[in-house]
């Protein structure tokens, strides 16, 4: 297929998770002979701080605003077989307005921020997506799954919801041999909903085990966190240093947003990559999550300081290792970039089939 892609960001990672998954997703597209274009909105935010400015794969283009979109890729819109219109794009409303009035085969709208999203709809503030396109998007591509699908259909109209749930390249993420530096670490862009979580499970555990070893990478957190002198940050840690970060850890701690919280079934792409680094992982609970991983077996659920302290310091070590070993098996079976570009040519096949 020809495939166009406008996405939040694939150039740079800072303070977003959009990257990644573009980037992974991209790739293995482009590994499976398909022809793909990413277009990119030019800001001044990503621009300062981009940590792959020119992807190996497919072609990426960059545009200065909607006139210049406009101008410039209205032939490659029109002759696709396939456009995407992701999330948190910039002017997301006139570029998928545009896109539908242009585009001649299968339209799609990639939600990697779904409950997000869909409060913001009720809310009447969302920049990216309005009600009134959903309808007319031939399917919607939600990185939740579950019964928010359904409610996509129902309540907002979608001829056709499907989970596509990030993924990961395990070309890039893998366990190798490295020095242990840390007992428990997080990676993530600050946000105040989960900072609660964080707080609990990994401030509160560094404060009762002040002689172990903790970290936080990730930008945005607000300067009077007080945090534990146990506890090293990073301010921005790119891609390429991912694996190494998790494969320094005893375990890593996953945590997630309220509204994912509350939709369930909303895995972080963070998830994955820590899992096919066969690093133990310890998550917060939702729904859904018992759908990704076996809990006890593959994935570890804490619900306070005691917990995270038992997995750490009570649990065999062998028992600790064979939970992350068995992450990465399950990933590799059904969590990969190759199971993504898989599952979105059978969804786009199955949109032609429907007519």
């Amino acid at each position: 297929m020809t495939i166009v892609i406008l996405g939040l960001s694939i150039t740079s990672s800072w303070g977003n998770g959009h990257a990644t998954t573009y980037r992974s997703l991209m790739r293995e597209l482009a590994y499976r002979r398909h022809d793909v274009l990413f277009l990119e909105r030019d800001v001044p935010w990503y621009s300062q701080n981009r940590d792959l400015p020119q992807p190996p794969y497919g072609r990426t283009e960059l545009y200065s605003s909607l006139a210049d979109l406009e101008s410039r890729f209205a032939s490659e819109i029109r002759h696709a077989d396939l456009v995407m219109v992701g999330s948190y794009v910039p002017e997301g409303v006139a570029a998928g307005r545009w896109v539908l009035d242009h585009a001649t085969g299968v339209t799609a709208f990639y939600d990697i921020d779904t409950p997000i999203t869909l409060a913001k709809l009720e809310q009447d503030d969302c920049k990216y997506i309005a009600r009134d396109l959903i309808p007319d998007y031939q399917l919607y591509l939600s990185f939740t799954g579950g019964p928010t699908l359904a409610r996509v259909q129902r309540e907002f109209g979608s001829p056709l919801a499907r989970v596509l749930y990030c993924s990961v390249d395990p070309s890039i993420y893998f366990p190798e041999k490295m020095q242990l530096r840390w007992d428990l670490g997080y990676l993530g862009t600050y946000s105040s909903d989960r900072q609660r979580f964080l707080d609990c499970l990994l401030l509160e555990t560094a404060h009762r085990r002040p002689q172990a070893h903790f970290v936080v990478a990730g930008p945005l957190y607000p300067a009077d966190i007080p945090w534990p002198s146990n506890v090293q940050r990073i301010e921005h840690l790119p891609p390429a240093e991912h694996r190494h970060f998790y494969n320094a850890q005893r375990a890593t701690l996953n945590l997630t947003r309220a509204e994912m919280l509350r939709a369930g079934y909303s895995p972080s792409v963070r998830l994955f990559e820590a899992a096919a680094c066969a690093i133990p992982i310890i998550s917060d609970e939702w729904e859904g999550l018992d759908t990704l991983f076996r809990p006890n077996e593959q994935i570890l659920v804490a619900r306070c300081p005691e917990d995270v302290l038992h997995y750490l310091y009570d649990m065999a070590p062998e028992k600790l290792k064979a939970v992350g070993e068995a992450a990465r098996e399950r990933v590799l079976a059904e969590h990969s970039a190759h199971h993504r570009a898989v599952q979105l040519e059978g969804y786009v096949a199955e949109v032609l089939e429907r007519g």
